[in-house]
């Protein structure tokens, strides 16, 4: 890589000598009466500043370097395997080849850098680079792709700079290592990557290169947070119907085009007003973010990861950056050059210009004029030919020829001398170090943390400002998991005050969406709920004050919206109460969707009920062939009068507007039929309203008890955090344990007791073993028969109590209480529950006695103790 060392050095004395203007314009412009009133320090003060100053420390790269050097240190070396320690013959042999390469390329580019070839490990053991890299497919199905691999990377290590920006580390760790210590630097990271990558199937390759200053320090201050990108909604275009060749024209355009055009002209006005606006901005963003010039553009030392197009169905070629997990183009300025990269089968030396970074590099690892391979390997990339090209290499011999010359000159890699990465559940689920992590954007600071870490489910946070200071808060997302209520997301707008929460399928009240500002009841707010998981089909219900309204879709009855006006209440409704006290309605609107089955002049598509007015007013769907509808208002009156007489329906009541007059609807019999049928139907309204009511506060009260008690749902397959899983399992496990040691007792000598009778060390005669024969029987026989006497004597007694119970019930049965007798009652069904228990238990044993006489007979004669001396008694 060439760099114009003559053009850093004009740089650096241009910023010293603007440095030193700055002081001197300062003074030249700063007013005599400031400069009159500085305030000069006494000696006492300036050996107090520089004590301070002296107990200030700046960590610098070495110490970060250091401190991983100790943290490595730590790890017991003998423990490792064999490969860590020693390098096989053919990784000698391997080494050999590299400084063969190392030397060649030195005397043909001696103005290149060195290549990083082969460090040392962590056992102080040169091993080749391609070497430290093991593909490995993770376990877990959230590592299959690219992107959630460099963002796991990313997050479970700890970034520690190069102890020289200028030059490669003298160290490259295993993977392993890295993951225990949660520690490494770029070259670090790649390598965990592109292992991951390799193992995923992806065509990956560890590069080394230089990169920008925040490119190398991971500063990401001047870069936007992706999860403030709002994705791009896509404008789907109107398909226009082809013209048909007949067809009515349409009608003529009667506007005013000098009105269009003087329209047209406003809103490009607007439109070149927001642009301006837009521009200034960005202007603005640009001169405050502008990068200070660094003097060592150009000559840091960074890698990062190559992922070639092809394999795994990848489009185009691109760059992970391992340290932030993101991708790059190729085109990016973050890159500024290429040295040489490797897989695990090859290494490649870039041979182009990188002038223009790498924009203009092309990526054909086949091309030996463009990349220079190390091994000449079989599986190696080929050249891209064109078609002459590959016309004119049709030559069967020299193709024979050249497959000799491959033959006697390849050289395979070695296997890897890294041991297979594994990464624990446990390590997967926390992914960050000690389970938090916190990164820096543009305006915004994001704060991950482990499941379960935080009491409430907390695992992100994205805080976003309105300054580059990061001073002024604008808004807060709040990611949670695990939450018993199902809340996902929080949104809090702190301008604004609104807070919106976002639940996921399965809250008590299928709530999807609450918007609020306060908890408060009778506050304005906005409920989204799960229409598919509610009865009602209730999709949305809007509240404030004096109003609510809710939308439904789906229901039987074809009702679509509902607003309710509230006039002000009596007494005050507090979150905690349990009385009913609802806000008086006023005012209650009704829209219907279209029933089919229905005429349109029958079928309402509108009703108010003005409660206070005791007016109804019904709107009737439009007929596809007419312009208007159908109207009518009922004028609701108490059904008695002062005196207690009937009101009888007057015409009068009853004001309608019809198109088409009908006969039957004139009729006051139908026009009092209906207004009959519409004081139930306010009535089932007013009931649905207050229903609405309570379940509002039921909704906010469940909310505030969650809120409180964070509770956290634990999967059954969890079972370090699942307590009932871990107590079933640790039940499951002593019932075995029980179980092991019940067989143990059945495995037990039975003739141990009265082989212990005998004199010891005497052998059986066949008299001995004919009679210990009858006393094991004669006593099993003894203890059966106890068994039985023991269950009977208990199935009498139990017979006995329920007896003497049903005697005391018929003496004092007048004056028992209703609690007495269901006492009496239990007692009784509890008593024969045990007397059925005690028969069904006398039954059995009846049943199986004989045949575990049986059994413990043959057991005997087949016993090798006594089966030769009981051969004559068979």
């Amino acid at each position: 890589m060439e760099v114009l060392t003559e053009t850093i050095e004009e740089d650096e004395a241009a910023e010293w000598e603007e440095a030193a203007e700055q002081p001197e314009r300062s003074e030249k412009t700063r007013p005599a009466e400031a400069q009159k009133e500085e305030t000069t320090l006494s000696p006492e003060m300036l050996r107090d500043l520089e004590r301070k100053l002296s107990e200030i420390e700046v960590p610098t790269p070495a110490d970060h370097w250091a401190s991983f050097s100790r943290d490595v240190d730590t790890i017991d070396l003998s423990k490792l395997p064999l490969t860590y320690k020693t390098n096989t013959p053919r990784e000698k042999l391997l080494l050999q080849v590299a400084d063969n390469f190392s030397r060649q390329y030195s005397h043909l580019c001696p103005d290149r850098m060195p290549l990083f070839l082969h460090p040392l490990n962590e056992c102080q053991v040169p091993k080749f680079v391609s070497t430290t890299l093991r593909p490995t497919l993770m376990p877990y199905p959230d590592l299959y792709n690219w992107d959630s691999c460099a963002q796991f990377v990313s997050d479970f290590l700890t970034m520690v700079p190069l102890p020289d920006p200028l030059k490669p580390p003298t160290h490259l760790y295993s993977s392993t290592t890295v993951l225990k210590c949660q520690k490494g630097n770029c070259f670090d990271f790649s390598t965990l990557l592109c292992s991951m990558l390799l193992g995923a199937g992806y065509d990956a390759y560890c590069v080394h290169g230089y990169g920008s200053w925040d490119l190398c320090h991971m500063d990401l201050t001047r870069e936007v947070c992706p999860l403030t990108v709002k994705p791009q909604e896509t404008v789907k275009k109107e398909e226009k119907a082809p013209p048909k060749k007949y067809a009515i024209k349409p009608p003529r355009d009667l506007t005013s085009r000098f009105e269009q055009e003087q329209e047209e002209k406003r809103q490009q006005e607007i439109r070149d007003q927001e642009e301006k606006l837009l521009k200034e901005a960005k202007e603005r963003l640009l001169e405050e973010t502008k990068v200070k010039p660094d003097s060592l553009h150009g000559l840091r030392v960074h890698s990062w990861v190559l992922v070639l197009s092809g394999k795994r169905e990848v489009p185009e070629t691109f760059f992970i950056d391992a340290l932030s997990g993101r991708s790059y183009s190729p085109q990016d300025e973050h890159f500024l050059g290429i040295e040489s990269l490797w897989n695990h089968k090859n290494y490649w030396v870039n041979m182009q210009d990188c002038w223009n970074c790498c924009k203009d590099l092309v990526f054909d690892l086949g091309d030996p004029v463009k990349w220079e391979y190390m091994l000449l390997g079989t599986d190696k990339p080929r050249l891209s030919l064109t078609e002459e090209e590959d016309e004119d290499f049709n030559d069967e011999d020299d193709v024979e020829a050249l497959g000799k010359e491959d033959e006697d000159k390849s050289f395979d890699m070695p296997p890897s001398w890294v041991e297979q990465i594994e990464i624990t559940p446990e390590e997967f689920e926390t992914r960050c170090p000690n389970g938090k992590k916190v990164l820096h954007y543009q305006r915004a600071q994001l704060e991950k943390w482990a499941p379960y870490l935080n009491p409430n489910g907390l695992v992100c946070r994205l805080t976003t400002y309105e300054d580059l200071e990061c001073t002024q808060v604008l808004e807060i997302k709040e990611w949670y998991q695990n939450r018993g209520d199902k809340l996902e997301l929080r949104h809090i707008n702190k301008s604004t005050g609104l807070i919106i929460d976002y639940f996921k399928p399965g809250h008590p009240q299928a709530l999807r969406v609450h918007s609020y500002k306060s908890m408060q009841p009778e506050m304005d707010r906005v409920m989204e709920f799960y229409e598919t998981a509610r009865v009602d089909g209730l999709l949305k219900r809007e509240e404030t004050p004096k109003t609510m309204t809710e939308y439904y879709q789906g229901r039987p009855d074809f009702l679509s919206y509902r607003h309710i006006n509230f006039g002000p209440r009596v007494k005050k409704l507090s979150l905690n109460s349990t009385d009913s006290n609802p806000r008086p309605t006023v005012k209650i609107t009704e829209r219907f969707h279209r029933n089919p089955e229905k005429p349109a002049d029958e079928d309402v598509a509108e009703r108010v009920f003005l409660t206070t007015e005791e007016r109804i007013q019904l709107r009737y769907h439009c007929r596809s062939d007419h312009i208007t509808a159908n109207k009518r208002e009922f004028l609701r009156r108490t059904e008695v009068d002062n005196k207690g007489n009937k009101i009888i329906m007057t015409p009068d009541m009853c004001i309608s507007f019809e198109v088409e007059p009908m006969e039957h609807t004139k009729k006051l019999l139908y026009q009092y039929e209906t207004m009959m049928q519409l004081k139930n139907e306010e009535k089932l309204s007013k009931h649905q309203v207050w229903e609405s009511e309570l379940e509002v506060l039921e909704i906010l009260r469940l909310l505030e008890e969650e809120e409180e008690a964070h509770t956290l749902t634990i999967s059954i397959y969890d079972t370090k955090r699942n307590e009932k899983s871990k107590e079933y399992r640790e039940a499951m496990e002593r019932v075995l344990h029980e179980e092991h040691m019940r067989q143990v007792e059945t495995q037990l000598d039975y003739l141990a007791p009265f082989l212990a009778q005998l004199p010891p060390g005497e052998k059986l005669t066949r008299w001995q073993a004919m009679h210990l024969k009858e006393e094991c029987l004669g006593d099993f026989k003894q203890r059966l028969i106890d068994k039985a006497n023991v269950i009977q004597a208990r199935f009498e007694k139990e017979t006995q109590e329920l007896q003497k119970k049903q005697q005391w019930y018929q003496e004092n049965q007048v004056t028992l209480t209703p609690e007495d007798e269901d006492l009496y009652l239990s007692d009784c069904s509890q008593a024969m529950f045990r007397i059925r228990i005690l028969e069904q238990r006398l039954n059995r044993h009846k049943e199986l006695a004989p045949l575990k006489y049986l059994a413990l007979e043959e057991k005997l004669l087949k016993d090798p103790r006594l089966a030769e001396l009981l051969k004559v008694f068979i």
